[in-house]
Order: structure tokens, then sequence, then C-alpha cells
């Protein structure tokens, strides 16, 4: 239960109660009124901007309206206090019973507390990750990784249809790259000295087992074809050992996808960005013309020619987008749109691309996309993801094992694990830089967040054991008829209080597509229950466990109990385990 929905409806009743008691019809738009936990906790327990965001709809001052829609809160039994602050702010006081009911509904679900129906079963296509499939994946790749997977989990427990996509960039110039730099590999496989790597191919020793299996299937045959005849052959199998060293890479960090989508399959006569251009053209969607030329500096390379463009300034974008060149082939941009074209397709209403933030220039034209073939239904977020700096101990770390010019996914999870890499990824708002030190993640120390998250679920654990060795089976640690109300300490109060948020963090954090809020709310969890834990060592009347009062006992190892629940719950979502035992 989202006790916080459930108050906002309350105050959506009382507003329209003021409403029925006027004379004149009043035009409201509720959707600017939020309900929320004051910034103060000793304001109260909920506040409403309901009087400050409505006071011109009803033509009153803001005091003069929270004074009216507070007398229609303070008739609601479940209100104990409605106070009026500052320019119009209302804050609500709640009775004990409707805490301790939102406690025993978290207890009585102990799995799906904090699940909502918000999406609706929406259909949303989250897109992440999407490295080129010519390396092994990098750190950078790793935060975006992260994020894309968390937010997929986040919002299908708040209730949407969620498909999981990696667009495979297989059809460019890079992939022919690759493919040379394979051939390479493949020559050196069959005993021939190859000495340094051309510039321009790709270096890195993840190559040679590629070489080794070319050696493997056709011995020699390939060294006497032309490039024509060997360049096919080479790049399907370099893209396909890419591929699975990418799977590899990604299942590292337990990441995984429904769809991995082939860039090559939109391309060839007849296919899909063919029949797309031909769908644009026949809605004058696409002219011939010329763009003026980049603003700055002219690049070398500039040539002032007529090309096939898309109208997608008429839908937002900063200026209209090639589809041609003047050569006749296609850009970059015209796979991006039938690729744009196919998702809507398969009847996405949200489309979400997870992409490094040296890709803020893409933002506005995938929306002015998604709007021009959708007809404005589908709706677009890109979410940018900013770099990550690496550290030891304070020290820069810029080279990999493997690849020789940059750190790999691989090398960070192998030398921290996976719990450490997802938690501390996503510890951060995703266009926010990140530094990340080997050192201070596997620190045993408050220092350390998903220690000390992991921790907090781990000493629940352990208080729950130490009280059935202390207590046996029996009493005092039965907690499904716990008394709660028997909780009243002010920091068992404010961990009910804490426990009551985690649904509306859900659905704040689903609606925004910003998982690091469940980062930050097991972090703040985890602080309040290790605060009151320390509270018990100095006053042993606080301790979870009092063998003369069992019935307090009880309540309290229920909360103990909930604790756990919620924290394993918020890291599950991340993708983190929640240990019982820190060793």
């Amino acid at each position: 239960m989202n006790l916080f929905a459930v108050f906002s409806e309350r105050v959506t009743a009382a507003i329209n109660a003021v409403v029925g008691d006027l004379s004149h019809a009043v035009a409201i738009d509720l959707s600017r009124v939020v309900v929320e936990p004051p910034r103060d906790p000793s304001h109260g327990d909920m506040a409403t901007n309901a009087a400050m965001v409505l006071s011109k709809d009803f033509g009153m001052k803001p005091r003069e309206l929270a004074e009216k829609i507070a007398e229609k809160l303070r008739q609601d039994a479940d209100v104990t206090a409605v106070d009026i602050a500052g320019p119009g702010f209302i804050n609500l006081r709640l009775s004990g019973d409707v805490w301790y009911g939102a406690l025993r509904g978290l207890l009585s679900d102990a799995e799906g507390f904090g699940r909502s129906h918000l999406g609706a079963h929406r259909k949303v296509n989250v897109e992440y990750v999407s490295a080129n499939p010519t390396g092994p994946m990098h750190v950078g790749h790793c935060r975006g990784a992260v994020f894309g997977d968390a937010l997929a989990t986040l919002l299908s427990f708040a209730g949407y249809d969620v498909t999981r996509e990696y667009y495979v960039n297989d059809a460019g110039a890079q992939v022919d790259v690759l493919a040379r730099s394979a051939y390479l590999r493949y020559r050196e496989a069959l005993g021939e000295e190859i000495g340094a790597i051309p510039e321009g191919l790709y270096p890195g020793d993840y190559l040679k087992p590629v070489g080794e299996k070319l050696a493997a299937a056709y011995g020699k045959d390939l060294v006497g074809k032309s490039e024509a005849e060997w360049l096919p052959l080479v790049r399907a199998a370099a893209i396909a050992a890419m591929l699975e060293m990418i799977r590899e890479d990604l299942a590292a960090l337990n990441i995984r996808h429904d769809i991995f989508f082939s860039e090559a399959s939109l391309h060839g006569q007849g296919g899909p960005v063919d029949i797309t251009l031909a769908d644009l053209r026949a809605r004058d969607l696409v002219y011939e013309g010329r763009l003026p030329p980049p603003k700055g500096q002219l690049p070398d390379d500039w040539e002032d020619r007529e090309q096939t463009l898309f109208r997608t300034q008429d839908f937002g974008d900063d200026t209209d987008r090639p589809l041609a060149k003047s050569d006749g082939s296609y850009t970059y941009f015209a796979s991006d749109v039938a690729y744009m074209k196919d998702k809507i397709g398969r009847g996405f209403e949200e489309l979400i691309f997870v992409l490094g933030a040296d890709h803020g220039g893409y933002v506005k034209r995938l929306e002015a996309v998604a709007a021009a073939l959708s007809g404005g239904k589908a709706h677009v977020d890109v979410k940018l993801v900013q770099l990550v700096r690496l550290f030891r101990a304070g020290e820069p770390v810029r080279m990999s094992k493997r690849s020789g010019d940059f750190v790999t996914l691989r090398d960070v999870v192998e030398e921290v694990g996976t719990d450490a890499v997802r938690f501390m990824m996503l510890f951060r708002k995703n266009d926010a830089v990140l530094d990340f030190d080997f050192a201070k993640v596997l620190e045993q120390s408050r220092e350390n967040p998903v220690f000390y998250v992991q921790y907090a679920h781990a000493r629940t654990k352990s208080v729950l054991r130490n009280a059935r060795e202390a207590l046996g089976a029996g009493a005092g640690t039965d907690t499904a008829s716990a008394k709660l109300e028997r909780l009243s300490d002010s920091g068992e109060i404010a961990l009910v209080h804490k426990l009551a948020e985690y649904p509306r963090v859900i659905e704040a954090a689903a609606l925004a597509h910003e998982p690091h809020r469940i980062a930050f709310y097991v972090h703040e969890l985890a602080s309040d229950f290790h605060s009151h834990w320390n509270r018990g060592n100095d006053d042993q009347s606080l301790r979870f466990v009092q063998a003369d009062d069992v019935e307090l006992t009880s309540a309290r190892l229920a909360l103990v109990q909930a604790v756990g629940l919620v924290l394993k719950n918020g890291l599950s979502l991340l993708g983190v385990r929640a240990p019982d035992e820190m060793r």
C-alpha cells in the first residue's frame, strides 16, 4: 500500500469538497498537487502544496485556500492535526494506527511490498549498452549497462510491460575494420610474423582467439582469396565472437537483454530502410535540399551538396537531418529512423534510450523522429550517462590488462565483484560524473555505501537469529501477531515512517526513470537502522530483545524484520545481493 497515494486521494477529495461549497464553477488542475514527506519531520507526517498551486484556479490567496482545505481534512478520522505553514503549505499529522497499519501491510506482503500498478501494462522499450561489437566492453559501457538494467527492473516492478533491447551496430565501417583486424590475427595464427598492428586496426589481444578459430575453420584457404572474398566470411565470424564476448561481459554483471537487434537487418534492397524512406516520401516528410554549414569552425571535408533530408525540424529538432548522401548511400541516421519505425510498429508507447554523454545531440532528433512516425503517440526519453573516472586509492587508473588502452568491464568486476560495481554505478545520478575508487569500494566501513547497506541487511538477520537463540522459537519471535502499537520510541517511529515511504519512492523513481532514487533510499534506511541499533548499545531499554517484555520484543523484532525485507527488496531492484552474513 502506498500511504502517500492514499492521502493524496483524500487531499483531492478535500479540494473537491471545497469546490462543491462554492457558488460558481472552478476548473482546477490537480496534476500539480503533491503529497510528500515534509523536509523537516517536526512539521508533521505529510505535506501538500495544494493551496499553493491551486490558488489562482480558485481566485484566492494561498493561505485562504489552505484554511478551507484544512477544514475538510480535519474531519478525517485518521488525521490528528492540520497546520498551515509559510505562504500556504498544509502539514498533516496522522494517527499512530495509520502507520502501524502500513507496517502490518508490509509484513503481510513481504515480496510484493512497493509493487505498483502505475504502469498499467504500458509497453516500454529500454535500449541500453548497444556498444559497437568490435571488442570487450569498457567501464563506460558498464555504467550504462547497469543503469539500463536497473531501470528495466524498476519499471517492471512498477507495472510496465518492459522489453530490454540491445542494438547491434553491425552494419557500419567499424565492423569492416574489425574484420581486417581479425584477418591479421588469422594470418598470425597460421604462423606468419605480423609485426606491429597497423594504425587504424584494433590492436587488442582479444582478437587472437578469433584468428585461431578462423585458422581452425579455414586452414590457409583465406590467404589466397581477395579481400572482397574473405571480408564477409571474417566479418561474420568476428561479429559473432564479439557478441559472445559482450554477452559474457554482461553476464558477469547479471545483465540480460530480451532482444539483440541487428542494424544489418535493416539494410538490403527492399529492406526496412528502403520501405521507411518510401513511407516518408509518401507523407511528404522528406525532400531534396541543402543544409547550412555547421556553426563554428567549418570542417575541412564540408561539402555544400544536395541531400535527401527528413523534415525533423517540423517536429522540434534543431535542423532537418540527412537520410541519404549525394551518392545515394544511406546515412547512419536513416538506420536510426528505420529502427524507430520498427519499434513503434511493435507497439511500444514509451521508448527509452540509454546513451553515453557524448550523444547529447541525439536527444532532439530521436524525439522528433518518434513524433513524426507515431503521430505524437510514442514518447521518447533519452537518458544520458556520464563518464566513470577510475581511481585506486586516489590515483587514476588508465590501462587495462586485456585491451591495452582502456579498462574493461570484466577487469572491474573481477577486482571488486558484481555487487560493488552495480551499487556504485547507481549511487549517483546518471547525468553526473562518477568517481569509482577500487580501494574504497572494498572497504568494510560506513564510507563504502554498498557495504553499509548490505551490512544493515545482515544485521537485521543477525538480530533475528540472536533473538531465536535467546528466546527459542516461541514467545517473542512470532512477529505475525505482534502488537505494533508498542513501538513508541522516536527512533522506532522514524523507522516505521521511513518504511512507509518505500512504495512512494518506487513510483517516483519509475515515473522519473531514475533508479538511483532506490539506491539513495536503501542507504538512508540503512543509516536510520544502524543509528537506532547503536542507540541500543547506550541504552539497554532500546534493545530489540527485552527478555522481561515478550510483547515489546515481538513488536521490535517485527520492525527489524520489516527493515530487512525492504532492504532486500530495494537491493534486488538494483541487482545487488542482500547477504544474511558479512564475511
